[in-house]
């Protein structure tokens, strides 16, 4: 049975400029394990990604059925799993669509990247698997794997790639993928206008990346936003660059979980800031455009945001959900217009919000 909520706007006495006003969220769907994303299929439902590794199609009406899938290498415990699903820009004639997801062992993993073809009709499957990228070098632990995607104009695939938290120096060097954002074509190819084709990792596009968890690209602005998780402190919203540094680890607003300094450095010549910082950490997770104005789910901070874009700064416009007390992990703005937002628990939920300003 649908639920209604009305949720307060709660306003920051630190933004001027933020509004109150409330917004009305509808559970779609319910029992879902750890989602992590959401994409609208045009024949109606959608698809939601569970961490542990499901497909799962959400009916209009909320139900709900696996998707067969067959992802032999899949690593998922702790941080890693099944990531975003995102349908190509031509789906409609394609059917094709792309799935990131953490491939590997415990002692040997990293960010997967797959294209298939989802089929005709329910009950759905997905067929012509094929990897169209692995990310390198192949490390061990379970953290910090980005995995955010968005599609550009000219149709090449940019991919948010995390830090693996322990190799954080890495971030910095352009002969690997960990704290990358990287550029491929829909097959997996290296497009020859890449920033750093001569390296030993030609995909990458932006480096100096922690742990990347909203990616996003603005065809009004012709620009492309993205958020990352800090350490404590110096969550960051940056406008990705064709071969920006953004400064990970060597100037940070965060410090780390010990309380040392990662480094003693905000801002470094030759290295972009941030447009707009989050300290204390409130762990955005997600990241969605809506009429001009970005929105943007917290996992520590159990908020959806809305930023506003004035006089080229960003700024806090207000607060909503808080009442629902629970970590936030992603937030979709559907073709149809629908924003939806998944909860992050073992019983997680699929909702649809709607603002009352």
């Amino acid at each position: 049975m649908k639920q209604f909520i009305i949720s307060l706007c709660l306003v920051l006495s630190t933004t001027s400029a933020a509004l109150a006003g409330t917004a009305r969220t509808e559970v779609v769907a319910n029992n879902l394990n750890f989602p992590w994303s959401v994409a609208e299929l045009p024949e109606g439902g959608f698809l939601v990604t569970e961490r542990s590794g499901q497909l799962v199609f959400v009916s209009q009406t909320g139900d709900k059925h696996h998707v067969e899938i067959d992802l032999p290498d899949l690593y998922a415990t702790a941080q890693a799993g099944l990531f975003e699903v995102m349908l190509t820009p031509d789906f409609m004639t394609s059917r094709e669509l792309v799935l990131s997801y953490s491939c590997g062992t415990e002692k040997a993993n990293n960010t997967c990247v797959i294209r298939a073809k989802l089929s005709l009709q329910p009950p759905y499957s997905l067929l012509d698997t094929q990897n169209i990228f692995t990310a390198l070098p192949k490390k061990e632990g379970a953290a910090h794997y980005g995995a955010r995607m968005t599609w550009l104009p000219d149709d090449t695939l940019l991919i948010a790639l995390g830090d693996g938290f322990v190799y954080r120096e890495q971030a910095q060097k352009l002969d690997n993928h960990l704290g990358k954002i990287v550029r491929i074509t829909r097959n997996g190819e290296v497009p020859e206008d890449n920033p750093f084709t001569h390296s030993k990792a030609p995909e990458i596009f932006s480096y100096g990346h922690r742990n990347v968890q909203g990616l996003i690209y603005d065809s009004e602005r012709d620009a492309i936003w993205q958020h990352e998780h800090g350490p404590k402190g110096g969550d960051e919203l940056n406008k990705i660059v064709k071969g920006g540094n953004y400064g990970w680890p060597i100037a940070t607003f965060g410090i780390d979980y010990t309380g040392a300094k990662v480094s003693p450095f905000r801002e470094l010549p030759g290295i972009k800031p941030p447009l707009y910082q989050w300290t204390p950490s409130l762990a955005p997770a997600g990241l969605a455009l809506y009429e001009g104005d970005l929105l943007v789910t917290h996992l520590a901070g159990k908020r959806l945001q809305r930023l506003r874009l004035v006089d080229e700064q960003w700024q806090l416009e207000g607060e909503y959900l808080q009442d629902l007390n629970a970590r936030l992990r992603a937030v979709y703005v559907a073709p149809s217009g629908r924003i939806l937002v998944l909860t992050d628990s073992a019983e997680g939920q699929l909702l649809q919000v709607s603002f009352e300003d």
